[in-house]
């Protein structure tokens, strides 16, 4: 591939860039309008009362519920969407 065929796709990217970002309006995103509140495992079975640590894990274990991991390995810490947990509950409930 020649550098003018480079140029000339990139230059293509570049207008479908343009045309994308200029038909898409502003769209609010979930962080603009609340903040994402993320909990460790402890703080969720604190938050609501009568579910454990075990039930969580296993939540967690069979991604029924978003987290993410904070740290290397096994040892990180599980961080979990105090939303999307209320959200799974009130499916359930």
């Amino acid at each position: 591939m020649t550098i003018t065929e480079k140029r000339e796709i990139a230059e293509k990217i570049k207008e479908l860039l343009s045309r994308l970002i200029s038909d898409n309006e502003p769209q609010e995103t979930h962080f603009e309008s609340k903040p994402l509140e993320m909990l460790t495992i402890k703080e969720c079975t604190e938050v609501v009362k009568g579910i454990s640590e075990h039930t969580i894990r296993q939540l967690v274990a069979q991604n029924k519920v978003p987290f993410i991991r904070t740290g290397q390995g096994k040892r990180g810490k599980i961080l979990i969407s105090k939303s999307a947990l209320f959200d799974l509950l009130n499916k359930s409930a």
